[in-house]
């Protein structure tokens, strides 16, 4: 492997972080989590807030995250998302009259406040582990008629028997206002703890409408069953979900072939961490014996103009 000068690196360096079990030693955990503080405190977050909830996630698996965004990136998010939104889903579970888009970030940045959001990566700080990744990225415009989406929980295609710790955590974010009749998304509450049961065995009567205003999200758990509300409403309802899993974990958007470099570099460093131009420490991720990131900052030759994102137009006749 390139860059690994002696045998036995790997276990020194594995020696410096971790206990003869494995675990992180006592004094690397209370410095990730010193860092991790610090950080959240340099963004203007009351440290004592994210903790309220976590609290929260911990114990019904879910919480509601207030005014988010504002008008403007509610806005903004719609101005250059729309254009796209013209392909009804293909299955029950994208929705027959749900409209959706993929490879978000290769078409628009406009989405790209809601990833990386500061509230929500102190939260995912506590969740998962450090190098998290981003699994997936979607606009989604529910239309009038749309029946209730089948029930799931976000990290049900990892095959890891429940119950168990969360392999990810997701948000929904409201670009309308949410309602009970327009198809706030359902959770109910405390199914972080189930083990193993059937989709059809649950009681959709005890779940609870994720009811908020634009601008707001709901943060849940990769273990939290859920799912769309049908659409009993004469308009549309506009969301977004950020899905992220661990940094071990497959990203359920190929991220390395959906988003081009030239628009990954355009990208915040922590987009392009969760895009993937990351590693887990020692040796996952690396690209060449290297972190990533390299091929990002390894500018390209002058005079090569970056990418621009694609117009609708060109995406003609693409389900998307």
């Amino acid at each position: 492997m390139a860059d690994i000068d002696e045998p036995n690196r790997e276990s020194r360096a594995r020696r410096a972080y971790t206990n003869e079990d494995g675990t992180i030693r006592a004094e690397v955990a209370a410095q990730r989590a010193a860092a991790r503080d610090a950080e959240v405190r340099a963004r203007g977050i009351d440290v004592g807030y994210v903790e309220s909830l976590l609290e929260r996630v911990n114990e019904d698996g879910y919480v509601i995250l207030p005014h988010l965004i504002p008008p403007e990136t509610i806005d903004a998010i719609r101005r250059e998302a729309g254009p796209f939104l013209q392909h009804d889903g293909r299955t029950e579970f994208e929705g027959y009259k749900t409209r959706r888009i993929y490879s978000v970030i290769e078409k628009t940045f406009a989405c790209n406040p809601i990833v990386d959001h500061p509230l929500v990566m102190a939260l995912l700080d506590r969740i998962l582990q450090p190098n998290y990744l981003l699994s997936q990225l979607q606009v989604i415009e529910v239309m009038p008629g749309e029946i209730r989406q089948p029930l799931h929980h976000d990290d049900g295609f990892y095959p890891f028997p429940r119950p168990r710790k969360p392999i990810g955590a997701a948000l929904i974010w409201a670009l309308d206002d949410f309602t009970a009749d327009n198809g706030a998304t359902l959770v109910y509450p405390g199914s972080h703890r189930w083990g193993d049961v059937p989709a059809a065995g649950i009681d959709v009567a005890k779940m609870v409408p994720a009811v908020m205003p634009a601008g707001s999200a709901v943060f849940f758990l990769g273990t939290v069953w859920h799912g769309a509300g049908a659409n009993r409403t004469d308009r549309p309802r506009l969301a977004a979900t950020t899905q992220y899993c661990e940094p071990w974990a497959r990203q359920q958007e190929n991220y390395s072939l959906a988003i081009s470099r030239e628009r990954a570099r355009q990208c915040s460093e922590k987009i392009q961490a969760l895009l993937g131009y990351s590693m887990l420490f020692p040796f996952i991720g690396f690209v060449d014996g290297r972190d990533p990131i390299r091929l990002l900052r390894d500018r390209p030759r002058a005079g090569a103009a970056l990418a621009p994102a694609p117009s609708p137009a060109r995406k003609k006749g693409t389900p998307t």
